[in-house]
């Protein structure tokens, strides 16, 4: 029996609105919190809200680490959140680029952003209300996503995640 609710959901993407964009980010050392980041998902938490990653991932099929290293790393990222009393509740990766595609990730070419498919997946995977939901990202393709899932999408343009989400929930 699934337990779950019906709930709004907050879609993050990862490098750059969680963490600092250091390029191709697969390991714990590599990883510097943006400030309030942690806070954030806590916050998101205790305001009910599903909280999910959709990153684009695309050092995988750049062969510069592996899909381990990524699902490693995700579990590493949930480990110090739970330290604060925060959780992601599901990540979404798209490891697909055109220009690195050799056939391994075809079949899931539409979850990288700017289109929908990350968020679709989760949609229909997790009991989530469209109502109140919506997407942080770093780029415009973030946003793209978004609008194509039709929930809004903000541009992160700040340096402390928990203020900014604040001022868009009060909003």
């Amino acid at each position: 029996m699934n337990t779950r609710t019906l709930r709004s959901a907050v879609f993050l993407d990862r490098d750059g609105v969680l963490n600092e964009d250091s390029g191709y980010a697969y390991r714990p050392d590599q990883i510097n919190w943006i400030a309030g980041a942690k806070e954030a998902v806590r916050f998101l938490n205790k305001a009910d809200y599903y909280v999910f990653v959709v990153t684009n991932q695309t050092g995988i099929s750049r062969n510069f680490y592996t899909e381990n290293d990524v699902k490693d790393l995700h579990r590493w990222m949930n480990d110090e959140l739970a330290v604060v009393g925060a959780r992601i509740d599901d990540f979404r990766y798209s490891p697909f680029h055109p220009d690195f595609d050799d056939g391994r990730f075809r079949s899931i070419a539409h979850w990288r952003k700017p289109s929908p498919g990350m968020i679709f997946d989760l949609m229909k995977k997790w009991p989530i209300k469209r109502n109140g939901s919506f997407m942080i990202g770093d780029r415009c393709t973030d946003i793209e996503a978004a609008q194509a899932a039709n929930i809004p999408g903000f541009l992160f343009e700040s340096d402390n995640l928990l203020k900014f989400i604040q001022n868009v929930i009060s909003r």
